[in-house]
């Protein structure tokens, strides 16, 4: 039980903390959980809304390093590009 609460505690801190990161997380957390079940059941809604999920995710890092630089700013930009360039090939394949 202590398990548990540790842990909703780490992530209800971390999204008041970072809350654009935490929803970045989630959208990437949704993309991965999508892209498993598309790999078993091959339809493609799912493969389309995985990869709107991760276009989503990767322009909000685009925009959040954009307003407020981190550290790892260039790591993070080059990041949010591979995944959006990856995205938007693969969303663009199947239309």
């Amino acid at each position: 039980m202590r398990f548990w609460r540790f842990w909703f505690n780490s992530v209800f801190l971390s999204s008041q903390y970072e809350p654009a990161r935490f929803i970045e997380f989630v959208m990437l957390l949704l993309t991965l959980l999508l892209l498993g079940i598309w790999g078993f059941t091959q339809e493609l809604p799912y493969m389309l809304l995985c990869l709107s999920y991760a276009i989503g995710a990767a322009i909000s890092m685009l925009v959040r390093e954009a307003i407020a630089p981190s550290p790892e700013a260039q790591v993070s930009r080059l990041t949010a590009l591979l995944l959006l360039l990856i995205s938007l090939y693969g969303f663009f394949d199947f239309l």
